[in-house]
């Protein structure tokens, strides 16, 4: 069987380590620097490495005739005459139970939603996106201390048993997708530097401040502007109750007042327990 992977972050490497165990990749396209060019160079898996798609890329791959494309944690659209060259089908490892949380951001806004359960659906990719009929989906409870990092690590994983399934179910012709429900549908956005940025004179609700931590964990990270010994720094918040003074490392909220007395009021500010 041929399979083509596209993926380039650390999230998509988990999916990638699980299909090529159990399935073989065939071919692996990816950016160049990332933990997917490594993987492949130390698995011997034949890789291309580009910055974007284009018609150079669509003669390639035709050349290579797979069978399936499985793309995860990508970044780019793959345009309709890419996605229609595999044998089989082009499928997508999406991580929420769509059609919710359409989009680049599912993990994040579920968590800054204060959702309980999140989980990843298999689809068939479309020109549309994350819009394609859902294979299979698999719902996860998430822990009452879930950040995006933790969430988009076990969502990879089941992503990864999950699509094995799906590949082995259309090859013997037993898959069964079926259309979402469009007026279900809700949508993320790219997350921003911006996004991270609190007011302490005009803070969120403890709450939401939590929430807004874990969620934008580990990027665009959760900060604020204050003035301690006379310069305005950069105060980063971080889970489990960590702080972080920029260019320092992170430390506890207790160690924080000890070397900046300053910012106990910030903490006050904020509600953030001492």
């Amino acid at each position: 069987m041929k399979i083509v992977f596209f993926g380039n972050t650390k999230y998509s490497l988990i999916g990638a380590k699980i299909i090529h165990n159990e399935l073989g990749l065939s071919y692996i396209v990816t950016i160049p620097a990332s933990p997917l060019q490594l993987f492949a160079t130390n698995q011997q898996i034949p890789f291309l490495t580009l910055e974007k798609l284009g018609k150079s890329i669509t003669k390639h791959i035709i050349s290579l005739k797979p069978d399936f494309f499985i793309v995860e944690d990508y970044g780019l659209i793959l345009p309709n005459e890419l996605l229609k060259i595999p044998k089989y089908d082009s499928l997508n490892i999406h991580h929420s139970l769509l059609p919710k949380y359409r989009g680049p951001s599912p993990a994040p806004f579920a968590i800054l939603a204060g959702e309980k359960v999140s989980g990843v659906s298999i689809i068939h990719m479309t020109g549309k996106v994350d819009a394609g009929d859902i294979y299979a989906q698999k719902e996860y409870a998430l822990n009452f201390n879930e950040t995006t990092d933790s969430l988009l690590n076990t969502l990879n994983l089941l992503g990864g048993k999950l699509v094995v399934e799906v590949i082995k179910d259309i090859v013997k012709q037993k898959a069964n997708p079926k259309k979402q429900n469009e007026q279900e549908a809700t949508y993320t956005k790219y997350m921003q530097k911006s996004d991270g940025f609190i007011d302490f004179l005009n803070p969120p609700s403890r709450q939401k401040l939590d929430l807004m931590i874990r969620a934008y964990s580990p990027w665009p990270g959760v900060w604020t502007k204050f003035r301690i010994h006379n310069s305005e720094l950069r105060i980063i918040f971080l889970p489990e109750n960590k702080i972080q003074v920029e260019g320092k490392k992170p430390m506890a909220h207790k160690d924080f007042i000890n070397g900046y007395p300053e910012g106990r009021k910030l903490l006050e500010k904020l509600k953030i327990e001492i």
